[in-house]
């Protein structure tokens, strides 16, 4: 099966329903496996503790949605 979506066309909103979607779906599949990169980023990651002062924190995420 060919499910090509007008990509080009579609809103970013519109892409991100899209995969809301597509993830809902393959969560269902109890033969869905992550692939093994997946485990190793989240391994690095959960070894990485960065800890950022509450206030310094808002901040941060303030001056990203201006």
């Amino acid at each position: 099966m060919n499910a090509a979506l007008p990509l080009e066309k579609m809103t970013v909103a519109e892409k991100l329903q899209a995969m809301e979607e597509l993830w809902a779906d393959l969560s269902r599949d109890e033969n869905f496996k992550s692939p093994v990169w997946h485990g190793e980023v989240l391994k690095k990651r959960a070894s990485e503790k960065i800890f950022v002062d509450w206030e310094a924190a808002k901040k941060q995420l303030r001056s990203r949605l201006k």
